[in-house]
């Protein structure tokens, strides 16, 4: 029915994405026109560009009136310095950056390029810009890659990530440009709202910012709290006697479990023979406090909901969450309100202290606090109400610069897992006897394990790429479009790193992705499906 309506709309009043694509090109074609002007310019002559912007913004231009040129100014800049020239649809993305909106596009098309030129243009008010992308690879791989556009056009560069001391820090932020992850800017946020002097915060006011892989971090994150906490009182001695006590209950009679819901509940049976192990009378009388029946419950979450190398791994006699949505490890993180210690009785590591929060806030409420938001992905449509809604971004789809010929199969389901894993195993071989390479996406570790055990035993040679190895991530990701290469992947897949076609690749097809199954977000099956078919590939 709103598909029927939105159709009949389109109709009347025209699409409006399209109306705004058309007005954006009579942009694009005056920073064409001014191609030529910029091309015989010295590189002294085109740095001194951004000093004659800032005089001409603080004598009252705006930053819409000299986008043009600053835009030129930035494509000069980096066919000069890294030898990529704009493309078109790229100036296209980078008005919609500056606009403040979200602009969705395909993967492959150089989402990095397409924010230097609103980077370098909100730079020009000297009030900072922030560039933030989804891991420290990326942060420091940008700002380093695009940082020598800045620092060649005369701009400061700063880039933030983990274990960085506070001058650092300080200084990062106070540059003209600074790149980092959201957890980073979020994190410096909350400490800077608990110093007792000015002069020991790190960032400026928040004026301008770009969200890289948008839709991961202000959708799939945009909940997720930070937290800064110090050490609780409370002994951690009751957990791991209660690890041992359920230890031996049996789902199904001694407690429930709803998968849907991820709830578990002990039944009466389980109960009593809790309060038989424990050697007490009633598990809920006010004696025993709420911290027996908090604690136990607990104890069957991590028993039965929380399983190793799918929701956390195991590695250095600590217990890791493994990001459900990426699947990345993220340290330092700790599940709350006792469940992470109960895991870490489970698993016989040692048991932290529970700890109390001193400072919290969602990357939803940090990122509404910028003057100026903007984001890029290459999957944010199916999202965009929820953009609308929460953060006031509209998406516009920006168009290819060359015809995406990817060919989508339909679902293929299967009766057993097993066969369904045996059919993916007979689809690689028959790709890998004729060399074509072969993506394949799980959706968790354990499974992207399995999968790999089955090669193994048909002496299929692979690279495995999931939470416990992502530091070899995006070496392991640019090869796996070379012939004959087979590559396993958790959905974390290698966003943002280019994957090309080896020799004699395209004549064969070009890359053939395999995803085992659905995951619970659409998007990620297509950020799966987007590895392939970039910049016209077959």
């Amino acid at each position: 029915m709103i598909v029927l309506l939105e159709g009949i709309l389109k109709k009347i009043f025209g699409d409006p994405n399209e109306k705004e694509i058309k007005n954006i090109r009579v942009i694009v074609d005056k920073i064409n026109s001014l191609e030529k002007d910029m091309e015989s310019l010295s590189s002294a002559n085109l740095a001194a560009k951004t000093s004659e912007f800032k005089v001409r913004l603080q004598k009252g231009e705006t930053l819409d009136d000299i986008l043009p040129e600053a835009f030129a100014v930035v494509r000069e800049a980096s066919r000069r310095v890294t030898g990529m020239r704009h493309f078109d649809v790229q100036l296209i993305g980078g008005v919609v950056l500056h606009r403040g909106k979200i602009a969705e596009m395909r993967t492959g098309e150089g989402k990095t390029l397409v924010a230097t030129a609103p980077v370098y243009l909100n730079a020009l008010t000297g009030k900072g810009v922030h560039v933030v992308t989804v891991n420290d690879y990326l942060a420091r791989r940008d700002s380093e890659d695009m940082g020598r556009i800045y620092k060649f056009l005369g701009l400061s560069v700063g880039l933030i990530v983990h274990d960085m001391d506070f001058p650092d820090r300080k200084a990062a932020y106070a540059a003209d440009i600074t790149y980092g992850t959201n957890n980073e800017f979020g994190f410096d946020y909350l400490r800077d709202n608990m110093v007792v002097d000015e002069n020991q915060m790190v960032q400026r006011e928040l004026n301008y910012c770009i969200v890289d892989e948008v839709d991961s971090i202000l959708i799939d994150e945009a909940r997720t709290p930070l937290i800064i906490s110090g050490p609780g009182e409370k002994s951690t001695e009751l957990y791991q006697v209660l690890a041992r006590v359920v230890a031996n209950m049996e789902e199904g009679e001694d407690y429930t479990v709803d998968e849907k819901q991820k709830q578990v509940a002990p039944t009466e049976k389980g109960i009593a023979k809790a309060e038989k192990m424990l050697g007490i009378g009633n598990l809920y009388d006010n004696e025993h406090g709420v911290d027996y029946s908090h604690q136990i419950m607990c104890a069957l979450k991590a028993k039965a909901l929380m399983h190793r190398d799918r929701d956390y791994v195991v590695k250095d006699g600590q217990v890791i969450i493994v990001d459900e949505f990426t699947g990345r490890l993220m340290f330092g993180r700790r599940f709350s309100e006792g469940l992470h210690q109960a895991i870490e009785a489970k698993e016989g590591v040692k048991v932290e202290r529970e700890s109390q929060t001193l400072a919290t806030i969602t990357f939803q409420n940090y990122f509404r606090m910028y003057k100026k938001l903007a984001g890029m992905t290459g999957t944010a449509k199916t999202e965009e109400q929820e953009f609308q809604k929460i953060y006031n971004l509209p998406v516009v789809v920006v168009p290819t610069n060359k015809p995406l010929i990817r060919i989508d199969y339909p679902d293929v389901i299967y009766k057993t897992r097993i066969a369904k894993y045996k059919a993916a195993v007979n689809e690689i071989e028959e790709c890998h006897k004729s060399g074509r390479p072969v993506l394949v996406g799980t959706t968790s570790i354990a499974q992207s394990e399995e999968l790999s055990a089955m090669l193994k035993r048909r002496n299929i040679p692979h690279n495995v790429l999931n939470a416990k190895y992502h530091e070899k991530e995006a070496e392991i990701i640019s090869h796996a479009g070379q012939y004959g290469a087979v590559t396993i992947a958790t959905n974390m897949a290698g966003r943002g790193t280019d994957i090309t076609l080896g020799e004699g690749v395209p004549e064969l097809g070009g890359l053939h992705i395999i995803g085992t199954e659905r995951h619970e977000s659409r998007r990620i099956d297509n950020q799966l499906r987007g590895r392939c078919a970039r910049q016209g590939d077959p």
